[in-house]
């Protein structure tokens, strides 16, 4: 029986509740959306399957984005990985792990700062060839000089909160709605 028929098991679906702040409603519906998502029935969403979703195929980060669901590294992700992922983004998770979500996409090699060249690297991945990098580099200069109120020459999470943290209506924009 190929994955793309079998139903999640009560274990599973426990696990998951545990995991996540989901409903065991709204598990079994992303359980549904995640097997409609994997395309070759293997129980796992490379980065293929996820740009076959227009929406997320315009988006310059979703290879950033996905590098932060796929927790264990592997290049894929597994069922668990999106539910949680997903949980932080829903309108149920923290705004704290919603900012640490976001953070996670510029600390690139996550040493738990966000440096010079990271920020370059996925500003530039936003912004494409709208500016070139001598106008790009001078925003991140100015970000990091700014930003970096230890002087160490880098952005850490406790600055970054500072830096943007009190943005009105961030929380809004780091939720998702995929539980209807």
């Amino acid at each position: 029986m190929g994955a793309q028929h079998s139903a999640i098991n009560k274990e599973h679906l426990d696990h998951m509740k545990e995991i996540s702040n989901f409903t065991e409603p709204e598990l079994k519906r992303l359980y549904r959306r995640f097997q409609m998502l994997d395309k070759d029935g293997s129980g796992t969403l490379t980065t293929d399957e996820f740009l076959s979703i227009p929406d997320l195929a315009l988006n310059p980060l979703l290879e950033r984005v996905l590098t932060i669901f796929d927790l264990n590294k592997d290049n894929e992700i597994e069922f668990s990985e999106f539910v949680q992922t997903l949980s932080t983004l829903s309108d149920k998770g923290s705004k704290q792990d919603k900012l640490k979500f976001l953070f996670q996409v510029y600390d690139m090699d996550n040493d738990g700062f966000i440096g010079n060249g990271e920020l370059f690297q996925v500003l530039k991945m936003m912004v494409g060839t709208n500016l070139n990098d001598i106008q790009l580099q001078q925003i991140v200069d100015k970000t990091i000089i700014e930003g970096d109120l230890d002087k160490d020459g880098k952005i850490s999470f406790e600055e970054f909160l500072l830096m943007i943290g009190n943005n009105e209506g961030i929380e809004e924009k780091l939720s998702v709605n995929w539980s209807e």
